[in-house]
């Protein structure tokens, strides 16, 4: 299967933040204004869902949700995942079927933790989803600076460059 066969399936449209996206499910029910603390005290849904589908062209932006979230493998070639935790700390996972050689199928994400994806040197296309609580909403996602990122992770500053594509032109 290749990946436009994948994006057609599954209708799924070009992406702000991961490639290509469908928003799959937004609960029904709302946590109530003031039901949470900031920065979701003027309410939220329970929780929300979105297949996500990564080229070589189309990788994960630089961004963060204030949600925390949960990355599930489903098919395709593994992804290459940079963390920026707000704790200063950074890590480098791969998320893939491949469990023998440490690959997650899962992968948690903490609110507030910027990230990008990008596929395993050789890889076609990625297709996994993204999980979230509480429900995320427009306001929740913030696109990375990479100039202000380098210079808060000195240590990842090539690692963050080398995640970067140059947009199509």
């Amino acid at each position: 299967m290749t990946a436009d066969e994948v994006i057609a399936l599954l209708d799924l449209a070009p992406g702000a933040t991961c490639g290509y996206v469908r928003l799959t499910y937004v609960a029904g029910e709302r946590i109530t204004p003031g039901g949470l603390a900031a920065p979701f005290e003027t309410g939220r849904p329970m929780g929300s869902a979105l297949y996500f589908l990564v080229t070589p062209q189309a990788p994960v932006q630089l961004h963060r949700i204030r949600n925390d979230q949960l990355y599930h493998y489903y098919l395709g070639d593994p992804l290459e995942v940079l963390l920026l935790r707000e704790d200063g700390s950074t890590e480098r996972v791969v998320v893939g079927p491949d469990l023998a050689a440490g690959q997650l199928v899962q992968l948690f994400i903490p609110g507030g933790t910027f990230h990008t994806a990008r596929l395993v040197p050789g890889g076609r296309w990625f297709l996994g989803a993204s999980t979230e609580w509480p429900g995320v909403e427009p306001q929740d996602v913030e696109l990375g600076d990479m100039e202000a990122l380098a210079a808060r992770f000195p240590a990842a500053e090539a690692q963050i460059r080398s995640f970067l594509v140059p947009a199509a032109g």
